[in-house]
């Protein structure tokens, strides 16, 4: 995937500000399915667990807060946001929310494993979609990279970092830890590595690619 001019971040055709919506829903989808499954969560939703733990904010909401407080961090960074950035930190924690209000809990078993792996598969989906539409990082990915280009470090060593300390934090805080943590720490990274080529679906005809 290349990397989209400064400008084009912020101005995008119907065709990558839909690509980039489709793909920021089914993140937020695949997460609160995820949550649901009841056998953990991510490192960042436990973090937003554990939030929602110690504040009157849901999942959700919680979430949206914690992105921009991450976006903060950028600034020392130097990071540069775009349209997807912004969209990011607001959508993914709005669709979490709507999904958990919508399908209900306490599933047997088997229904439980099915949501873990499709809502895993969805947030690899969702992340290919939406980092191909080049507008910008999320606030996460965007403090990643930030921190490997201030540092030197590797980005399996920033990134893991970066997922142990938000993990404990999280736990700490009151969030749920389990098979999910661990399967989605260790699938994630193929899955999208996977998706990203397979859903880069906007055109070069688009004039603000």
């Amino acid at each position: 995937m290349t990397t989209a001019p400064e400008a084009s971040r912020w101005r995008a055709g119907p065709r990558r500000l839909a690509q980039l919506m489709v793909g920021l829903v089914l993140f937020g989808v695949g997460e609160a399915l995820v949550v649901l499954s009841d056998l953990g969560s991510s490192p960042w939703i436990a973090l937003s667990q554990g939030a929602a733990v110690q504040t009157p904010l849901g999942v959700g909401v919680a979430t949206v807060a914690i992105s921009f407080i991450v976006l903060l961090a950028w600034f020392p960074l130097h990071q540069r946001p775009g349209l997807g950035t912004i969209l990011n930190a607001i959508v993914v924690g709005l669709a979490i929310d709507a999904t958990l209000t919508l399908l209900p809990g306490g599933s047997p078993l088997g229904v439980r494993l099915a949501e873990l792996v499709g809502g895993i598969a969805l947030v690899g989906v969702g992340s290919g979609y939406y980092l191909s539409a080049a507008l910008g990082p999320g606030p996460r990915d965007g403090l990643m990279t930030g921190l490997v280009r201030r540092t030197g470090g590797s980005v399996r060593v920033v990134r893991t970092c970066i997922e142990v300390v938000v993990v404990m934090t999280g736990w700490l805080l009151g969030g749920t830890l389990g098979l999910a943590t661990v399967l989605f720490v260790v699938s994630i990274g193929p899955l999208v590595h996977w998706f990203l080529p397979r859903l880069h679906v906007h055109s070069h005809r688009d004039p603000t690619s």
